[in-house]
């Protein structure tokens, strides 16, 4: 992995934008000692698959130059429709024994050719004395992996670690709150075009999808009715914009979506007894502080709901932000932080 470095890079390729986070570590801790936000970028990546690979890079490499980061070796993440994390129940096997195995299981969970993805295998319960074992069983096409990996390396960086979002979210989340044992949390990473899905109950995942929606269907929906530019319903949104825009029915008609898909995951957790509630909602992403999107799905799952500071456990020096709210920034940043704390 990253060995003993001093520092290490976390780059999130997200659809909007390019996040990068660098953090120090030593003896009084991990330290946030840069980070960087490219300009966004339109159309360039659709569903966590890159289209403008031209675009992409020289969003990346322009990210780094100007914030001028030197350490090279990175870790980053995929996510979208063509990456696929489930809970599989097998008879128990040892670890090397279970990496043979795993390859036919995986041919009755993942929609595609086994041949075109790469897989990835943890054993949630190792020490339990069963004849059964739980398996997180992660896949990810073979293609999205190299392409991402190769406009990297085009970029001049080593990626050691190639991650998902949702593991990157939870890796941020853990590392800087204190979550009760047994509680159960919803973490919900709002992106441009994806939203990250992951049900977490004392460090196991127990439901993980990236869903199809996204802050584009806020803005889009803005623009539709008001009849504005696409900047101007970014405004809007970030809570910025014309006061006579108002965008809390927009953001409830495009988050029912994301409650139905909620509704649905804990009801499957609830039919397979693995857990009855959801204590606790926790949003990240570029779109968890858009106005009236906490309250909205606290009212509608009558749960607490809270924005991460992925921030909270890090030191870090306020002139970074230029003068912005670091916890308003951060939670865009969540994604990278998890990977740089790898």
């Amino acid at each position: 992995m990253f060995g003993k470095k001093k520092s290490t890079v976390g780059l999130d390729i997200g659809s909007s934008s390019i996040k990068v986070v660098e953090i120090a570590h030593d003896r009084s801790g991990d330290r946030l000692i840069n980070f960087g936000i490219s300009e966004p970028l339109s159309e360039a990546i659709v569903d966590g698959e890159i289209m403008d690979r031209q675009l992409v890079h020289e969003a990346i490499t322009n990210l780094l130059e100007s914030r001028q980061i030197r350490n090279r070796v990175v870790a980053t993440a995929v996510s979208g429709r063509a990456v696929i994390v489930k809970k599989i129940l097998m008879d128990r096997l040892s670890e090397e024994d279970a990496k043979e195995a795993i390859q036919w299981e995986a041919e009755q969970h993942v929609p595609y050719d086994i041949n075109d993805v790469s897989l990835d295998f943890q054993i949630l319960n190792p020490n339990v004395d069963q004849k059964k074992m739980m398996v997180l069983l992660v896949a990810a096409k073979k293609e999205m992996i190299q392409n991402h990996a190769e406009i990297i390396r085009e970029a001049g960086l080593t990626p050691v670690i190639i991650d998902v979002d949702s593991f990157a979210i939870q890796n941020a989340v853990e590392a800087n709150y204190d979550l009760r044992p047994n509680e159960v949390v919803a973490l919900v990473n709002i992106g441009a075009e994806i939203t990250n899905v992951n049900i977490v109950q004392d460090q196991v995942p127990h439901f993980t999808k990236d869903l199809s929606v996204g802050s584009n269907a806020f803005v889009e929906g803005i623009q539709r009715r008001y009849n504005v530019s696409q900047a101007e319903a970014l405004n809007a949104i970030r809570g910025r914009g014309d006061q006579a825009i108002d965008v809390a029915p927009i953001i409830q008609t495009a988050c029912e979506d994301l409650s139905v898909q909620l509704d649905r995951a804990i009801a499957y957790l609830k039919s397979s007894g693995e857990t009855e509630r959801v204590d606790r909602i926790l949003l990240s992403g570029g779109s968890a502080r858009v106005p009236g999107l906490k309250e909205f799905l606290n009212t509608r799952h009558q749960v607490p709901v809270e924005v991460v500071n992925p921030l909270q456990k890090l030191s870090y020096d306020a002139a970074l932000f230029n003068g912005d709210n670091a916890e308003s920034v951060a939670p865009v940043l969540t994604v990278a932080i998890g990977l740089a704390l790898r």
